[in-house]
């Protein structure tokens, strides 16, 4: 895979950087603390994605203790309330991964970056002061639209500023980092939702915490590099290299080479398009990962989301479901913690089928479990697997697309992973009505096995090649 075109002949000479050159450098990063420093940077932002989206369960029951949401018929739309602010949060996901997305091939990763970054910030301030479950549903879907965006840049943004001796390590170690969002919004709603400040009502204020530190963070990354693999890509050769530059300087390297410029055919910037993911080269490679994005979502949230009603459908209490499903989701970044320290030793592909396995398993024994320390050591272990799978599918779909239509065909991909949950929550309910947690846990298990295989089978490997090989 390359993401220059060929050169024809003909047409007039132009000095540029040598792409191979670039990308060699790029991969001569030492793992340096300026490194890990941009990587902490960039992971912030996924940091608080995953807030607002585990943010949605938690500030639900003081939205109904303020009588902004209804629940059953009397909702805005027919059905509960809470309901509707779930599905437009997925759907604003959906779209924002899907529609928006291409614009990071477009205008670069850093402007799209910061531009969803404020987007978030600003809606989701908006929503903290609404009054009405129409006001709160529309900021919600808004929300959901800008980090739909966001995400998906940060994953390109990340996969072209590593080396690719460490990408899976660094995505490891950047879901950490994100992953700890999930103990923080739990730890902030038991203390705030209860409560009322200055005349405002405890879920505002886990919204506003939010809000506001997106928008100081959107502050502190003014200064981040543009993706110098995106400059080249688009004719700006001398700006690639002097990012690459201030990068080798920031991770300690003692010097960098002058700027030479090579002799070479011009050629325009190359434009992706919609069609071209869909093209003979492609076409694999986008079918696999958006069957792969659809249904490991219903693993993650199917198991995440719907924790505490499977222990409760397992004969726990109320109290000891959400005690024990708090001590289980501290998988989630101690997993990615204890990941980042053999990422880079095993082939993404493998780690994908290893961690959907290893859901399989732990699924199973969690559905034929009662005793409660064995239902909390399952769902530890099938929670440090969702951690697993979760860091090795973001590698892994940003390597096999090439630079000018990667965020493109990233978004389009990881977009089935919302639309999915839109859908495989309402059939989770109703499966967990009529054949209980073992009927929902068969459903995971059965959701994991396929992308198992289809991972297994058409999955190229990536582990340790340049990205312009892959």
């Amino acid at each position: 895979m390359s993401d220059t075109c060929a050169p024809d002949m003909g047409i007039p000479k132009q000095k540029t950087l040598n792409n191979k050159t670039l990308s060699a450098r790029i991969d001569a990063l030492p793992a340096s603390a300026g490194l890990w420093r941009f990587i902490i940077l960039l992971s912030l932002g996924g940091f608080f994605e995953l807030y607002d989206l585990f943010e949605t369960g938690y500030i639900s029951s003081g939205l109904l203790a303020e009588n902004i949401f209804h629940i059953g018929t009397a909702g805005v739309f027919g059905i509960s309330d809470q309901a509707a602010f779930a599905s437009s949060t997925f759907l604003g996901l959906f779209f924002g991964a899907s529609l928006l997305a291409p614009n990071a091939d477009r205008f670069g990763r850093r402007m799209t970056f910061m531009f969803a970054l404020a987007w978030y910030g600003c809606f989701s301030l908006l929503m903290s002061f609404q009054n009405s479950a129409e006001g709160i549903i529309l900021c919600r879907f808004l929300v959901g639209v800008g980090l739909g965006l966001e995400l998906v840049t940060i994953d390109t943004y990340l996969t072209e500023w590593v080396p690719s001796h460490m990408r899976s390590r660094a995505f490891a170690f950047a879901f950490f980092i994100q992953f700890l969002s999930v103990p923080a919004v739990a730890l902030m709603s038991w203390w705030l939702v209860p409560q009322t400040f200055l005349g405002l009502t405890g879920w505002r204020y886990v919204v506003i915490a939010g809000a506001l530190c997106s928008l100081v963070v959107w502050i502190v990354r003014k200064n981040l590099p543009e993706s110098a693999r995106w400059l080249a890509q688009q004719g700006r050769h001398e700006d690639a290299h002097n990012v690459v530059s201030a990068m080798e300087k920031r991770c300690g390297v003692s010097s960098s080479p002058a700027y030479i410029a090579e002799e070479s055919p011009a050629e325009l910037p190359r434009k992706g398009s919609f069609r071209e993911i869909w093209s003979p080269e492609y076409r694999k490679r986008t079918l696999m990962l958006t069957v792969m994005n659809f249904f490991q979502a219903i693993g993650f949230f199917g198991f995440g989301n719907w924790l505490p009603a499977l222990l409760s459908g397992k004969g726990t209490t109320v109290t000891h479901s959400l005690l024990y499903a708090f001590f289980i989701t501290l998988a989630y970044p101690l997993g990615s913690l204890i990941c980042s320290r053999y990422a880079d030793k095993i082939e993404n592909k493998w780690q994908i089928v290893f961690s959907s396995l290893m859901t399989v398993v732990f699924g199973t024994l969690f559905a034929l479990q009662t005793h409660p320390v064995m239902l909390v050591i399952c769902g530890f272990l099938i929670t440090y697997s969702n951690a697993w799978l979760t860091f090795s599918y973001h590698a892994y779909q940003t390597e096999v697309f090439p630079t000018h239509i990667r965020a493109r065909a990233v978004g389009f991909c990881y977009s089935f992973s919302r639309l999915s949950t839109v859908f495989s929550s309402i059939l989770i309910g109703l499966i967990l009505q009529y054949a209980g947690t073992q009927g929902v846990i068969a459903f995971i298990v059965v959701s994991m096995i396929i992308v198992m295989l289809v991972i297994g089978i058409f999955g190229p490997k990536t582990r340790g090649i340049n990205l312009e090989n892959i």
